[in-house]
């Protein structure tokens, strides 16, 4: 494993962006209701 590959890009999977969010994780005002 060389190490300048993974400094440059993160080699983590992300989360795909879901449907209504800003992000994978990232939600507006998130309640259950």
């Amino acid at each position: 494993l060389k190490k300048a590959g993974f400094l440059t890009r993160d080699a983590r999977i992300k989360e795909r962006k879901k449907y209504g969010q800003k992000g994978a994780r990232k939600r507006f005002q998130f309640s259950k209701r």
